[in-house]
């Protein structure tokens, strides 16, 4: 009994510090996975395409009639695919107001999706 004891424990053990191991090597390369991280270039042109995609659908939703301007900030995230959390410069009539939207996209299958779009 004792050397069955010892065995699932060297094995757990084992597992617990391979999973360690890659949990720090991920953390390393660019933080843990799912955590959201800064956009070196928010002028980059797919960020861009991103940003006005997300005004676009928005007016389709919603039946406005915003007009991208730029991309103040933005932040991803990996997920199945990417999470874009952008603040989005947008005109509404004469005036240029805030928004926080995020876009889901998975470029290899061709889905992109609003999931939010909110005036800050």
């Amino acid at each position: 009994m004792t050397i069955k004891l010892t065995s699932i424990f060297s094995v757990t053990l084992s597992i617990l510090l391979i999973s360690s191991f890659f949990f720090q090597i991920s953390t390393a390369l660019g933080g843990a996975p799912g955590s959201w991280k800064p956009l070196t270039d928010v002028n980059a042109p797919d960020v861009v395409a991103i940003g006005q995609f997300a005004v676009n659908e928005h007016n389709k939703a919603e039946g406005t009639k915003l007009e991208f301007q730029n991309i103040a900030k933005g932040e991803t995230q990996v997920v199945a695919g990417t999470n874009y959390r952008l603040v989005i410069n947008a005109k509404d009539g004469g005036s240029v107001h805030k928004y926080l939207a995020v876009v889901w996209d998975k470029p290899w299958e061709k889905v992109k999706k609003l999931t939010s779009f909110k005036k800050m």
